[in-house]
């Protein structure tokens, strides 16, 4: 487990809560926080060098979007990447998703599936690069994040953003499990939901929309039991 000090960067005095909840998301995201760390509110706040009430406001952000939880008498923790949190995030992004693409396809113009095309061409020259998978990852959410967009419906959008961190979350532990996986299909995937919503063909959509969350959830189920089965298996 790392240093609190070294696991988090100072805060820049611009909206002390706003940024503790970036600095700290932030070092959820690059593992320096992984899955199940205790967060101590002292300790961030002498790392960020805010006050201990600033640093309480931001993990009530992260709270909300669902990264860190409290109990009592336990204190508060990244959320834990398990198969049953898994198949809940992944349930019901796949919901979402199926609902944003058909609306999508039903709204988008040319210029918004060009667009989208254009976002797919970032992610395959990124891959030809040799891009990391968190570099990959989040093309792909800006990916996602404008097709919601287009999709046009505000309580659909705040639901995305709802869900959004926690799926970076699993996500980026799906990717750091099996890099080749994700890198393996992620242009093909989404190449073909660009195809969809331009030829507007919203049954066949439905399903591929759906297959993309749910092929996800089933890579990483597996994942998951894999390293449960490893953590047994030693002596």
């Amino acid at each position: 487990m790392p240093e609190i000090t070294s696991a988090v960067r100072k805060a820049q005095r611009r909206g002390l809560a706003d940024e503790a909840a970036d600095r700290i998301r932030e070092a959820i995201f690059t593992g320096r926080f992984p899955p199940g760390a205790a967060l101590r509110e002292a300790e961030l706040a002498a790392a960020l060098e805010i006050s201990r009430g600033s640093v309480r406001e931001g993990l009530s952000v992260l709270a909300r979007e669902g990264l860190i939880q409290s109990a009592w008498h336990r204190g508060t923790k990244v959320i834990d990447v398990t198969p049953a949190e898994a198949e809940e995030v992944y349930t019901v992004r796949a919901a979402l998703e199926r609902l944003a693409s058909r609306l999508a396809a039903e709204r988008a113009t040319e210029d918004d599936v060009a667009e989208l095309d254009r976002a797919v061409d970032q992610m395959a020259a990124e891959l030809a690069r040799g891009a990391t998978g968190p570099r990959l990852l989040a093309l792909d959410l800006d990916f996602h994040d404008r097709v919601y967009e287009i999709a046009g419906n505000r309580r659909l959008t705040e639901a995305w953003r709802g869900l959004r961190s926690q799926w970076q979350l699993f996500q980026l532990t799906r990717v750091r499990l099996g890099y080749q996986n994700y890198r393996a299909v992620v242009v093909d995937e989404h190449r073909e939901l660009v195809r969809l919503i331009g030829a507007r063909n919203v049954v066949r959509l439905d399903q591929v929309a759906e297959e993309h969350v749910l092929s996800a959830y089933r890579v990483l189920s597996r994942q998951l039991a894999e390293g449960q089965d490893d953590q047994l298996s030693e002596p």
